[in-house]
């Protein structure tokens, strides 16, 4: 008797037939795991046999269990079920993980039917929150450069995106397009970085709002950064405000780039355009840099305040300076310190008050556009308005115009600008005087700007008399020039009147 009939006959039947039955539950376990065996050794690939066969095993029961674990994950979200996960908002980002906070989950509508301000204030609130990376500025705490995104929506805010947290840097809010709603305050902005008290000297350092367009709905202005530090605003569009589109504020070093800016949609030629209003660009603090930005539409297209800045590879046709526009006015009596170059005004000029230390250079001015300097307290000192160039409609506009009187000049250089369809305004006048006799004058009040001012002289008297005459400079009074000989002979003068020397007083 072998030892599995020894077994049977050990049993009673009940006990067999279980026996029996758990050997067949064992054969078909072993068949089934075998079959998967099989299955998973022909996918092998064909130069397995180079390696051990306690690899190949290894693999097979790796695949065995990554095909078990499969069968038993959990089904994938209905629609209802992801619809419940986005009503709830996320809690914060842990701190080793990524700070991306995407406004649709914290139910922010994307459509613009809805009501998106607060969805979007939390989000902004959660990455004010989120965990610091030490700190930038003294009493700023370094976010490491979290993200609020806008998911490429377009949202419904009906009061200002106003930070609840300050004392916060490296930050980026980016991706989409914020509406101002039909009640929405007249005197707000639609991002506003203010904050009513701060621990740290400035409010934000390094604040980054890129790639977005705010329609303030005729409903106040676009951006408000107040008492910042390197803070950027890049590709942006902003239109439809009725105060200021974009308000840099105390602080310094905000940076706008590659932006547009206009209250009325037009690319020119608008027939509204008497009627444009308000400002695209008030810098009312130092150290900021406008560059690479289109003004397409506002009674003023920057409105500077504030000192050492630089506006550069700007186009300005914002309203016709015949329609009352300005271009760029810059309002800092006697401490101006800001440099205009390379830039376009088109149909719209540059105004500024008793210029001191300012540079307008490489610019282009079409359609009669020029600069006007207007006296308060009658101070013009460092001033260059050198290499642009002048286009009108032969209407005889002077490029360089005054309002009211300037008593005090100093280092003022007007020249070398090319000039087409106006008229040439100076402070460096150039003429040749040919003729017989004693005494040549060269009258330079049209092209000089300022009446009555001759500080430097240079002239080359040319003569093919037998004998050289002695000759001298007689007078400089009414911006006319004078030169005498002692004897009369013929002879051609040429002249150089210089009215920006070192300091000039009517005094």
């Amino acid at each position: 008797m072998t030892n599995d009939q020894e077994f049977h006959a050990d049993c009673p039947r009940a006990d067999r037939n279980m026996g029996a039955s758990m050997i067949a539950i064992f054969f078909f376990t072993v068949a089934a795991t075998a079959s998967l065996l099989v299955v998973h050794v022909y996918g092998v690939p064909k130069r397995a046999d180079h390696f051990p066969r306690k690899n190949v095993y290894l693999h097979q029961m790796q695949q065995i269990r990554a095909a078990s674990d499969s069968w038993s994950s959990p089904p994938r979200p209905t629609t209802e079920m992801r619809s419940l996960q986005q009503d709830s908002p996320p809690p914060s980002s842990s701190a080793t993980g990524p700070r991306v906070y995407h406004v649709t989950a914290y139910g922010a509508d994307p459509t613009g039917q809805n009501d998106s301000t607060d969805a979007i204030l939390k989000a902004i609130g959660d990455a004010l929150n989120g965990p610091g990376k030490g700190v930038l500025c003294e009493g700023i705490v370094n976010l490491g450069g979290a993200r609020i995104d806008l998911d490429g929506g377009n949202y419904l805010i009906t009061r200002p995106l106003l930070f609840p947290i300050s004392g916060r840097g490296n930050l980026a809010i980016h991706g989409g397009s914020l509406t101002a709603s039909n009640d929405f305050p007249n005197d707000a902005y639609l991002i506003d970085l203010s904050s009513k008290s701060s621990s740290s000297a400035y409010n934000y350092e390094f604040i980054t709002l890129r790639d977005l367009l705010l329609d303030s709905n005729y409903r106040g202005g676009g951006i408000k950064v107040t008492n910042s530090l390197r803070t950027t605003i890049d590709n942006c569009y902003v239109t439809h405000f009725n105060t200021t589109g974009i308000l840099a504020q105390g602080g310094h070093e905000t940076y706008i780039r590659n932006s547009y800016l206009g209250q009325h949609i037009t690319a020119g030629g608008d027939s509204g355009e008497r009627e444009f209003s308000g400002t695209a660009i008030v810098l009312a603090g130092n150290d900021n840099l406008v560059t690479d930005v289109v003004i397409f539409s506002a009674q003023t297209g920057i409105l500077i305040t504030g000192q050492a800045n630089l506006i550069s590879g700007v186009h300005c046709y914002n309203k016709a300076a015949g329609f009352g526009g300005v271009g760029i006015y810059i309002q800092l009596p006697g401490l101006t310190q800001t440099r205009i170059v390379n830039s376009y005004m088109d149909y719209t000029g540059i105004v500024v008050e008793d210029p001191v230390q300012l540079t307008i250079t490489n610019t282009f001015f079409l359609g009669d556009a020029f600069v006007l300097f207007k006296s308060v307290k009658g101070v013009m000192s460092g001033v260059t308005v050198v290499d642009n160039m002048f286009a009108g409609s032969d209407k005889g506009i002077e490029i360089v115009q005054m309002q009211g009187q300037f008593n005090q000049v100093d280092q003022v250089a007007i020249d070398r600008n090319s000039v087409r369809g106006m008229t040439i305004k100076t402070t460096i006048a150039r003429a040749s005087v040919e003729g017989t006799g004693t005494s040549w004058t060269a009258d330079l009040k049209a092209p000089l700007l300022f009446p009555n001012l001759i500080k430097q002289v240079q002239y080359t008297f040319i003569t093919d008399a037998a004998s050289f005459p002695t000759h001298f400079l007689r007078n400089v009074s009414d911006n006319k020039v004078v030169i005498q000989s002692d004897v009369a002979v013929p002879a051609r003068v040429y002249i150089t009147a210089d009215q920006g020397g070192s300091y000039y007083s009517s005094s």
